[in-house]
């Protein structure tokens, strides 16, 4: 059921620290807050108390259980709203773009000659036998090392530190050598973000976080996290919205390691955006031109799918897209002017994050702070489990 509401003017406990608000609450200002030629936008713009108990360490019972609190920027609006109503928020011809990837079981195990436990996340396979990953504890970590992988259940698999290659990451050999593919499904885990906490790895968890941090389009494996937008859509969502002549489009975005990392700059067109691979593929360029033959919106579930669909659009008409394959290092802040988006289904982010950057620009930034302080004084659930916000 939706519910219209006003935020009133006071400090929401834990929320994010308000701009001047002096007669200010919903309806939302449509003034931008940094216009062309204003002050460069901040990370800490993006600042906000997290209440640690509306952190999700579990999914809703069902997908479409998640809440979902809605931004209509048209009606200068916050909706208190269910995802079961989204296909309610749709309009006839509407484009819903959603994210193919599928996510690998790319939590590691690997057990040093001492017989303790080194946490890995594996990030890419370079060719057979040598792998990209991040390991916990790297420091102590050494060149020539050898680690044997698995939790007991591959323990004639083992891993050999070649060489550093980044912030935590070490080229890796293995040996045997074995397709990265197969054998993560045998010995990997799922790698949840490190907010979300697990008492024990035994197989029942394993297997629930398996299927729920995967979306049910999941068709294309590369990613090391979710497009967790997607996580709340069902099969039967998306037949309602497609009983209400709204139409479906995918792209796949391999979501890479730097979804999980902070900003670590106080400006951020100092920050030097993460690449991640991605697919737009000619039928959804061509849903695209037919969405906006007919007049309707795109509506992208993720921000990775917004990245992908502003990173084609096309120079002399940002509405359309060409089809495209390659990596993208988009950085998506205010004041960006999105051509190829209208409408987007995301969850909440976490502070100083580039994920809050893209939302800040899409809906502006005081909107978003206001939306978020409600949020949070109405219990919302936060991050990758946690409830959803539509923006329109």
């Amino acid at each position: 059921m939706r519910r219209s509401v006003t935020v009133a003017a006071e400090t929401v406990p834990g929320g994010l620290t308000p701009a001047s608000r002096a007669g200010i609450g919903f309806p939302v200002s449509t003034i931008p807050l940094h216009p062309e030629g204003d002050r460069a936008f901040c990370v800490g713009d993006l600042d906000y108390e997290v209440p640690p108990e509306l952190i999700a360490q579990e999914p809703a019972t069902r997908r479409e259980d998640a809440r979902m609190l809605v931004l209509d920027r048209a009606a200068d609006s916050l909706v208190d709203a269910g995802v079961a109503d989204l296909p309610s928020w749709l309009r006839p011809g509407d484009l819903l773009v959603l994210n193919d990837t599928k996510v690998l079981p790319a939590k590691l195990l690997g057990r040093k000659p001492t017989g303790a436990w080194v946490e890995g996340l594996f990030l890419a396979e370079l060719r057979a036998g040598l792998w990209r990953v991040m390991w916990r504890g790297s420091r102590r970590l050494r060149t020539g090392e050898r680690l044997t992988l698995g939790d007991g259940r591959a323990t004639d698999v083992s891993l050999t530190l070649r060489e550093r290659c980044g912030p935590g990451e070490w080229l890796t050999e293995v040996d045997p050598p074995c397709p990265a593919e197969e054998l993560l499904n045998k010995v990997g885990q799922t790698p949840l973000p490190p907010y979300i906490h697990r008492a024990t790895s035994g197989s029942g968890q394993e297997a629930s976080d398996r299927d729920r941090y995967q979306t049910v389009f999941a068709r294309r494996p590369g990613a090391v996290a979710a497009p967790t937008a997607g996580l709340h859509l069902t099969e039967g969502l998306l037949a309602q919205a497609k009983a209400r002549q709204a139409d479906v489009a995918y792209v796949t975005l391999h979501v890479g390691i730097g979804t999980f990392r902070p900003l670590r700059v106080e400006r951020l067109d100092e920050h030097v955006m993460h690449t991640e691979w991605f697919d737009l593929p000619p039928p959804t360029a061509s849903a695209v031109a037919a969405c906006r033959d007919r007049g309707s919106r795109v509506v992208a579930v993720g921000t990775t799918c917004v990245r992908v669909l502003e990173a084609t659009a096309c120079p002399d008409d940002r509405r359309l897209v060409t089809a495209q394959t390659g990596g993208t290092a988009l950085f998506i802040r205010p004041p960006f002017r999105f051509g190829a988006v209208d409408a987007l289904l995301t969850n909440f982010h976490w502070p100083r994050s580039t994920l809050l950057a893209l939302v800040m620009a899409f809906a502006g930034v005081e909107r978003v702070q206001r939306a978020y302080e409600h949020a949070i004084a109405h219990r919302y659930r936060l991050f990758s489990f946690g409830d959803a916000m539509f923006i329109c």
